[in-house]
């Protein structure tokens, strides 16, 4: 499964999830048996060709209609928690769902 999330750098172990429009980077996440197996990183979301299943976000009210159109789920999650925080928000279904 793949996840992308906006990030305030391309480093995975300080990058810290930040508003879209903050984002210097997306990371896209391949999540497989409750771990981390790569994370891949790209400049801007419109670089990432792959189908994603989720898309984690810092806030509510997101500009995520472009991703709604993609068939992404989006899930909120807590500004500036770093990846980990994330994913374990992620795989223990802490997460919301993301609303307009």
């Amino acid at each position: 499964m793949l996840i992308e999330l906006p990030l305030d750098s391309k480093d995975a172990e300080t990058a810290r999830l930040v508003p879209m429009d903050d984002a210097k980077a997306w990371g896209l996440i391949t999540f497989d048996a409750g771990e981390i197996r790569t994370i891949d990183f790209f400049d801007t979301r419109e670089e990432i060709d792959e189908f994603v299943d989720y898309a984690i976000v810092a806030r509510q009210g997101e500009p995520i209609w472009p991703m709604m159109e993609e068939n992404i789920f989006v899930l909120v999650a807590r500004e500036g928690a770093d990846i980990d925080e994330v994913i374990e928000g992620f795989k223990f279904k802490e997460l919301h769902e993301a609303s307009f």
